[in-house]
C-alpha cells in the first residue's frame, strides 16, 4: 500500500509531502488546485515516460518519491528480489526529472531503469479515471477483464506461452518451404561459388607472399646491381676490404709475438673476417636466385590479380574468403537434408499445434461460461448503483482468417493469437426496453464511470492491487447516485486502499481521511498546497461542496449531518 508522497517541484507544486492510510482516502478541492498534477506524479512513479515540460519554472528539476508497503508473498517482492532489491523494509521509488532530459529514476536508493520500475510497481496500485474509464470503451481491454474473473489466466499465459513457441516453428517452415523452391537456382549458385574458389585452390597467406615476390620481381635489376657491387667492395675487386682485413691481421698477428696484449684484438678482427666472408657467401648465394624473368613478373601480378578479385567477391580479405568457402559448403549441405528439415519441422508443428488448438477451444468454452456469471454480476452491482433494469451481457466474436494465413494459425476456421480464437464486447441496454448496444455506443459518462466502479467492485476478490486511485469517479453523477457510489467506494476500501479525487459531498462524506488541495498565489508564483483536514474543518469543506465558496450556516448544518451519517 502506499503510505507517503513526496512532491517537489512539479508542475506549481513547490513542495508536498502527504501520508496516506488504510481505507478509504478523500481528496478534495476546487477545479484546477492540482489535483490531476497529483496524479501524474503517482503516474510518473509508477513508470509513466517523463518530459522536463513537467518541471517547476525557473527550477532544474523536480523531485517525486512516493513509499510502499510490499506484502512479503507478493508478485513484487518477488521481482524486486530478482532484481537484487530487498523487499522486507518496503519499497521507495524516487524519480529525479531534469531539465536535459537525463531523468533518473532509483529503487530504495540504486538506480533501475524505467523497465524494472514497471515490473515492481505493475501489481502495486492502479489508477482509475477518465482515462481508464475510457479505455473500458476499447474492446480488446473487455477479454482480459473477462479473463480475470473466471481466474483465466493461468490458461492465457498457458496459450501465450505456446503460442510463442508455435509461430517461430511456423516461421522457420516457411523458410524452408522458400529454400526448397529456389532450391536449382540456389544450388546452381553455390555450386558455382565452390568450384571458384576451390579452382583456385588458393593457400594461407599467399596474397602477403605474392606482393613480397612482386617487389622483388620489380625491381630486380635494382637488387643485382646492388648486391654485385657489395660483393665486388668486399672480395673481387684490387683491394676488396677482405684483402686488406687480411693484410691487416697478418701484421697483426707477428706483433702478437712481440706482445700478447694484442691476443684479444686479434681474435676480435679474426672472427670479423670470418663474418664478412661469410656475409660474401650469402651475398654470393641471394644473387644467384635474383630472378629478372619478366615472365615471371607477369605470372605473379596475375595470380594477384586472381587472388584480389575472389577477396573483393567473397569479403575482402583471404580470412573471409575462407569462411564464405565454409558458409557455402554448409548451406549446401543443408539444401541437400532441406526435405528433411521440412518433414521434422512439420511433425514439431503438428505436435505444437494440436496441444494449442485443443488448448484454444477448452479456453473459449470457459469464456462463455464465465461470461453469463460476470454479465450477472455487473447487472447486481448496477443494480446497487441505481441503475437498476440494466441489462449487460458479453458477446463473443472470432477474428478473421487472410486468405494468407497458415494452416497452422487457424483452429475450425478462426485465426488463432496469443490470447486464443476470441475476440469478446461488453454489451449493454441501460434503459428498459432498448436492445443491447457495444459499451462504446450508448454509455455516458455517468454509467461508464458506474461501470468501471461494478468491474472493480466484482474483480476485487482476484484484484492484487493494494492500491486503488480514483480520478474523479464522480463523473457525470449526483444526488442519491452520488451517495450509493460513496457507499461502494466505501465497501471496497476494505479490501484495498482507495484513494478519492472527488468533488461530490455525498462520496466525500465516506473517507477515513480527507485532504484539502489548495492552490493559492504567493511572492508573485502560483502553489498548490494541501493538507489534511481534521473534523471540523472537514465539515467545513464538505459545506464549500454543497453550497460553494459561501459557506452558510444552512450548508455547515447539511454538512455536519453527512459527516455524522452512519
Amino acid at each position: 500500500m502506499l503510505r507517503e508522497l513526496l512532491i517537489k517541484n512539479f508542475a506549481i507544486i513547490d513542495d508536498l509531502n502527504i501520508q496516506f492510510e488504510d481505507g478509504l482516502t478523500i481528496l478534495s478541492g476546487e477545479t484546477g488546485a492540482g489535483k490531476s498534477i497529483i496524479i501524474n506524479a503517482v503516474n510518473l512513479l509508477l513508470g509513466a515516460r517523463a518530459s522536463a515540460r513537467m518541471i517547476r519554472d525557473g527550477c532544474a528539476s523536480a523531485e517525486l518519491s512516493a513509499f510502499f508497503d510490499i506484502p512479503a508473498a507478493s508478485s513484487a517482492a518477488a521481482i524486486m528480489a530478482e532484481n537484487g532489491y530487498d523487499p522486507t523494509d518496503g519499497l521507495l521509488v524516487r524519480r529525479i526529472i531534469a531539465a536535459n532530459d537525463r531523468h533518473r529514476i532509483y529503487i530504495n536508493d540504486r538506480m533501475a531503469t524505467i523497465q524494472i520500475l514497471s515490473a515492481v510497481t505493475a501489481d502495486l496500485a492502479s489508477i482509475s479515471g477518465q482515462h481508464a474509464n475510457q479505455g473500458l470503451l476499447r474492446e480488446e481491454t473487455h477479454l482480459t477483464i473477462l479473463d480475470r474473473f473466471g481466474g483465466l489466466l493461468p490458461l492465457v499465459a498457458e496459450m501465450e506461452d505456446g503460442y510463442g513457441r508455435l509461430v517461430p516453428l511456423v516461421q522457420a517452415l516457411d523458410a524452408l518451404k522458400r529454400k526448397k523452391a529456389n532450391r536449382e537456382q540456389d544450388l546452381a549458385l553455390l555450386r558455382f561459388q565452390a568450384a571458384e574458389i576451390a579452382d583456385a585452390d588458393i593457400a594461407p597467406d599467399e596474397d602477403a607472399l605474392l606482393e613480397k615476390e612482386r617487389l622483388r620481381l620489380k625491381h630486380a635489376a635494382s637488387l643485382y646491381q646492388a648486391v654485385s657491387t657489395a660483393i665486388d667492395v668486399l672480395h673481387g675487386a684490387d683491394g676488396a676490404i677482405l684483402e686488406q682485413l687480411g693484410e691487416v691481421r697478418k701484421r697483426l698477428e707477428k706483433a702478437l709475438e712481440i706482445d700478447d696484449g694484442l691476443g684479444q684484438a686479434v681474435a676480435a678482427l679474426s672472427d670479423h673476417l670470418f663474418g664478412l666472408e661469410d656475409v660474401t657467401d650469402a651475398l654470393r648465394g641471394y644473387l644467384g636466385q635474383v630472378d629478372t624473368d619478366a615472365g615471371r613478373l607477369d605470372a605473379v601480378e596475375a595470380r594477384l590479380d586472381q587472388i584480389n578479385r575472389l577477396k573483393r567477391k567473397y569479403g575482402g580479405s583471404l580470412e573471409a574468403l575462407f569462411q564464405r568457402r565454409d558458409a557455402i559448403d554448409a548451406e549446401l549441405a543443408a539444401i541437400d537434408h532441406v526435405d528433411d528439415d521440412i518433414a521434422a519441422t512439420e511433425n514439431q508443428l503438428q505436435d505444437q499445434y494440436h496441444q494449442l488448438a485443443d488448448l484454444a477451444r477448452r479456453l473459449s468454452t470457459e469464456r462463455r461460461r464465465v461470461a453469463a456469471a460476470l454479465a450477472k454480476a455487473v447487472e447486481k452491482e448496477l443494480g446497487g448503483l441505481k441503475m437498476a433494469g440494466t441489462r449487460f451481457s458479453i458477446e463473443f466474436n472470432h477474428p478473421t482468417c487472410g486468405p494468407q494465413t497458415a494452416s497452422w494459425l487457424r483452429v475450425d476456421g478462426h485465426l488463432l493469437s496469443a490470447t486464443g480464437i476470441d475476440q469478446a464486447v461488453f454489451m449493454m441496454a441501460p434503459n428498459v426496453g432498448e436492445s443491447l448496444k457495444p459499451l462504446a455506443a450508448i454509455a455516458s459518462g455517468g454509467e461508464l464511470s458506474r461501470v468501471v466502479l461494478a468491474l472493480k467492485a466484482i474483480l476485487a476478490e482476484t484484484d492484487a492491487l493494494g492500491t486503488v486511485i480514483f480520478d474523479e469517479v464522480d463523473a457525470g453523477i449526483g444526488g442519491a447516485t452520488a451517495d450509493v457510489v460513496g457507499k461502494k467506494l466505501k465497501i471496497l476500501s476494505q479490501r484495498h486502499q482507495l484513494i478519492c479525487i472527488t468533488h461530490l459531498p455525498q462520496i466525500a462524506r465516506y473517507g477515513n481521511q480527507h485532504y484539502h488541495i489548495h492552490k493559492a498565489v504567493k511572492d508573485g508564483r502560483t502553489t498548490t498546497t494541501i493538507k489534511p483536514m481534521d473534523l471540523e474543518a472537514r465539515v467545513r469543506e464538505i459545506a464549500r461542496m454543497l453550497g460553494g465558496e459561501t459557506v452558510t450556516a444552512t450548508a455547515m448544518k447539511h454538512a455536519r449531518s453527512l459527516v455524522d451519517a452512519p
